[in-house]
């Protein structure tokens, strides 16, 4: 019979004792850098951010609360600090081509200086420009010049006037224009004296006029000409007036900027267009209808300078995180304003992206946030494989849109891009996306959990330390501490390892210092820790609370005492909202005469998940393999998880399964005492199950409510017993012997327990020994094959005597 000595008390939780601490408080400790176990998750970062090689950008994978944000941006902070500071970026007016904006870089703080100094260039350019058109000596230069051309054409016409009047025609102006008529005692004839003349004499005169008109015609033409040159004139005098005009105003922004060629050619630019803008005469008569800012004259808006970036206050290259990466916070975008019901753009209306932000230095985003973003991803992509950053809306960017838009000039891309999420979005951009592994080479992957050895609690002892500090808790005392390992080794479900949840933990903390305030005390204890445990069990406790009711009523049949063949406590686990609760089920089977089919109802229900129809799958072929080697497996059973109501997963429950089909088919009584969990292999070798101190404290609050008789146990899996981190209620009562824990490594060392019956082990000869539990079984399936060979031959019989009757044989 197998051994029903339970666990030892020992075994149950693996305690911590605060005398192994030498401080009273983590308030005399030095802070942990926050990367306790990350050690090969730290050299994976470091060496990704130390790559200069394109595509050496890093995915930072692991579970929520691993303390992965903290360390990669420690991490990435560490680095950018010792690193230069990377060029202002700015957008300057294209005067060839408005559309596209030309980019200018500068150094760092650079260009605020430049973009101030245009603005006081731009301020002084409107007085600056009228007074030098409205000086005296350039007014009566431009007079000058007029009134010379206004002289000049009135002398020709004089000239004509004269020449013409000596052969009797008179050159006349009227508001129609100049016209010749013939002249009597140098008066012009009138049109009935010229009538009356003879027609030789008036064909001579009107010859006369056709040859005047001609050369008036020749001196009208020349006219223009003399405009043009008196208008060109002008300009030079305008040009000459307003050259040092400008050239003075731009002279302090040259003399400060004398080392980038970029900006004097700009300046350059600029002089050239303000002086033909202000010639042409378009200078003053702009309006200021698409001022982006009310303080800026957009009459000059194209001589302003578009401060993208702006680092004059930064030290190192830049560390951004983009906690909202849609398209265009990430790429960059062009905002328009409604001028006249249509909508214009400029390029003082182009926004920077996270990317120019971080361009020089490093960018960090949260995968799963970027990956819901419409385009996002894929603009990422294109500007790290294209290595540059181009501003262009989601439509232009697909080819969907023919719209009129601005083309900025494209930002050269130098920057490391660090990605933060979960191991499945890591997993499926690596199968799905080719184009991920080729840019983001680099997997920096967190830990769960680390061995729980002295040194390692220590280390964690200076964890707790730094997160106390950086969220201003109270000292955690030592024997505070310790209960906190002894959590962080339940919360990894291993009594030998500690979790790295540091949101799991630093949120326990947090409530177990507000208990300690409230209490009036200077530092966290033991006592405040369980204290938050328990109120934190009290806020969730609604739903396993009603499941017990449920037990306790009668409304979910549970049995924690007698015997029953065929029926056995099944230990499931539920999660809701992040809380985890265990609570038993009832499991039936039942066993007829077959041919060796296992019906899984839950499967056959579609209420079965795929693991857990393997583990009934694998329970079939354990029981065919043991007991029907040389014989056919008679029988059918179905199996049924009683009240189950929502979809069964997990293989947990096959070992309890199999036990109750055992019990079905010999009709060997389980004690319905006891509770069970736990999967089973081919070979009936009990397997390791997750949420087994969960599973093993919903039985004992059902049996605790009932009343322990001394009795009442549970069995789970030997491989299991590391796992252990029980209640400290539920430890309490296995010392006191009120509650028993069995660890079992076979299914016969299962049902030993369970039914009291040993299992039988067979001898050298194969044979079991008769009274034992295989020896039954054995038995009755061998009673089974022959009640079917002989229900068989009676068909057979029934069917020979039937067709010799038809055939009158």
């Amino acid at each position: 019979m197998a051994d029903l000595v339970p666990l030892p008390p020992t075994a149950l939780r693996k305690r911590c004792d605060p005398t192994c601490f030498t401080f009273e408080t983590t308030e005399s400790l030095a802070d942990h850098a926050g990367d306790l176990g990350q050690e090969r998750a730290v050299e994976a970062i470091r060496f990704g951010l130390a790559m200069g090689h394109t595509g050496y950008h890093v995915f930072v994978l692991g579970d929520a609360g691993s303390g992965k944000h903290a360390t990669t941006f420690r991490l990435l902070r560490e680095r950018a600090a010792g690193e230069p500071v990377p060029p202002d970026l700015c957008y300057l007016h294209n005067f060839d081509e408005a559309l596209k904006p030309r980019l200018l870089t500068l150094p760092a703080g650079r260009g605020v200086a430049l973009r101030t100094c245009m603005q006081t260039f731009i301020r002084d350019l409107g007085p600056a420009l009228g007074a030098a058109l409205d000086s005296d000596a350039h007014v009566e230069r431009v007079e000058s010049l007029q009134s010379a051309h206004k002289a000049r054409e009135e002398a020709a016409l004089r000239e004509l006037g004269q020449a013409c009047s000596a052969e009797g025609i008179s050159l006349l102006q009227t508001p129609e224009g100049f016209v010749f008529a013939p002249t009597k005692d140098d008066e012009p004839m009138s049109p009935e004296v010229f009538e009356a003349l003879p027609d030789d004499e008036r064909k001579a005169i009107e010859a006369r006029i056709g040859a005047w008109s001609d050369r008036l015609e020749d001196l009208l033409n020349d006219f223009p000409g003399w405009r043009k040159s008196v208008r060109e004139s002008i300009d030079r005098a305008e040009r000459e007036v307003l050259g040092p005009a400008v050239a003075h105003l731009l002279r302090e922004v040259r003399e400060a900027h004398e080392d980038l060629p970029a900006v004097l050619a700009f300046l350059d630019a600029v002089e050239r267009d303000v002086i033909d803008s202000a010639v042409r005469g378009t200078m003053l008569d702009e309006e200021d209808d698409e001022a982006p800012e009310p303080e800026e004259n957009t009459r000059y808006h194209r001589y302003q300078v578009k401060l993208l970036v702006d680092h004059s206050a930064s030290h190192g290259a830049p560390v951004v995180f983009e906690n909202n990466p849609g398209y265009g916070n990430l790429i960059g975008r062009i905002e328009h304003v409604v001028q006249q019901g249509n909508q214009v753009s400029h390029f003082n209306l182009i926004r920077a992206g996270a990317l120019h932000r971080a361009n020089g230095g490093y960018l960090v985003l949260d995968a799963e946030r970027l990956l819901s973003q419409p385009f996002a991803w894929e603009g990422l992509k294109r500007s790290l494989r294209a290595g540059e950053i181009r501003i262009e809306p989601p439509a232009e960017a697909q080819g969907w849109s023919g719209a009129l838009t601005l083309e900025p000039e494209a930002v050269p891309s130098a920057l490391k891009v660090v990605l933060i999420g979960d191991r499945d979005v890591y997993y499926l951009l690596m199968e799905h996306d080719p184009e991920f592994a080729d840019l983001f080479k680099v997997a920096a992957d967190f830990n769960d959990d680390i061995p729980r050895t002295p040194d390692n609690e220590c280390e964690y002892a200076r964890l707790m330390a730094l997160l106390a500090r950086g969220a201003k808790l109270l000292p955690v005392h030592r024997s505070g501490v310790a209960r906190l390992v002894e959590e962080a080794s339940r919360l990894a479900e291993d009594s030998g390892r500690l979790s790295l949840n540091t949101r799991s933990l630093s949120d326990l903390m947090r409530e177990a210092d507000f208990h300690a305030r409230q209490k009036g005390l200077s530092a966290t204890g033991r006592s405040e820790v369980e204290d938050a445990l328990a109120a934190r069990e009290r806020r969730a406790n609604r739903y396993p609370t009603r499941v017990l009711e449920s037990m306790l009523d009668g409304t979910t049949l549970i049995s924690t005492d007698g015997e029953r063949a065929g029926q056995i406590n099944g230990l499931v686990v539920i999660e809701l909202a992040g809380e985890h609760f265990g609570h038993p089920v009832r499991i039936t089977a039942t066993v007829r005469m077959g041919e060796g089919d296992v019906v899984d109802i839950e499967r056959e229900t579609e209420l079965g998940g795929a693991i857990h129809s393997k583990g009934v799958l694998i329970l079939s072929a354990f029981l065919a393999a043991r007991y029907a080697r040389h014989q056919p497996l008679s029988l059918s059973a179905s199996l049924v998880f009683e009240q189950s109501y929502a979809p069964v997963e997990g293989d947990s429950a096959s070992l309890a399964e199999l036990c109750a089909l055992l019990s079905a088919l010999t009709q060997i009584p389980i004690q319905q005492r006891f509770a069970i969990t736990g999967s089973v292999n081919q070979f009936g070798e009990v397997q390791v199950i997750g949420g087994v101190n969960e599973k093993i404290e919903g039985f004992y609050d059902l049996c605790k409510a009932r009343g322990l008789d001394g009795s009442h146990g549970v069995v789970i899996p030997a491989a299991s017993v590391r796992h252990l981190m029980l209640r400290e209620d539920v430890v309490q009562a296995a010392a006191e012997g009120r509650f028993h824990i069995h660890a079992v490594e076979t299914v016969d060392q299962a049902m030993s327990v369970l039914t009291g019956v040993e299992a039988g082990e067979p001898d050298a000869k194969g044979v079991i020994p008769k009274g034992t539990l295989n020896h039954k079984v054995a038995t009755v399936l061998a009673e089974m094959t022959a009640a079917r060979h002989a229900y068989a031959d009676s068909e057979s019989s029934a069917a020979s005597r039937q067709h010799r009757r038809r055939h009158g044989v």
